[in-house]
């Protein structure tokens, strides 16, 4: 073999390194990268207030600092594929619903604000095309409930992160043994 046509390894990392960094500029160079599966950054970041509205922090954790938003991304790309039409519909409507009421974004609004705007929602009160056939009402339970599931649940789904939510209930890790074989 020609000595001239072998790269060496240290010439391989260089190209390799220039390449890898080229790609992450690019891929930055529109946006911020997203870490998302389903949602879009905007999207995320409405669903951490909307999670943090659920879930208040306290003393413990509140629904965007355990992971909520992760727990839903990740499940709306897998069992929860059926929901991504609703949470594409209804986080526009409340970004929409916001804006003509407020002159704002939902996350931009005042803790009371908020909280007056889901409980409008959760009662079925919201008014325009987009809220008809009581989606509002809908949507808002199907974000409770997952919000719920995401604080709740294992936090190898995505959510409960650190397990804070067992902390706080005073209960241990549950284990997940497998498959039990019994004696016969």
């Amino acid at each position: 073999m020609n000595n001239q046509n072998k790269f060496s390894r240290r010439q391989f990392l260089q190209v390799t390194g220039v390449g890898v960094g080229g790609i992450c500029l690019l891929a930055n160079c529109g946006n911020s990268i997203s870490i998302w599966r389903f949602f879009s950054n905007t999207e995320a970041k409405l669903m951490d207030a909307i999670a943090d509205q659920i879930i208040p922090p306290d003393d413990w954790p509140g629904g965007s600092e355990s992971g909520v938003t992760n727990f839903i991304d990740k499940q709306l790309v897998g069992p929860y594929v059926r929901f991504q039409q609703d949470y594409r519909k209804g986080l526009l409507a409340i970004h929409d619903s916001c804006n003509d009421i407020y002159n704002k974004q939902f996350e931009e609004l005042d803790w009371n604000e908020q909280t007056a705007f889901l409980e409008k929602m959760e009662a079925g009160k919201m008014h325009g095309n987009i809220w008809s056939n009581g989606f509002d009402k809908t949507f808002f339970s199907l974000c409770r409930d997952h919000a719920m599931q995401a604080y709740y649940g294992s936090s190898r789904h995505g959510g409960n992160r650190n397990n804070k939510s067992y902390q706080m209930l005073e209960l241990d890790y549950p284990l997940i043994i497998g498959q039990n074989r019994y004696k016969s």
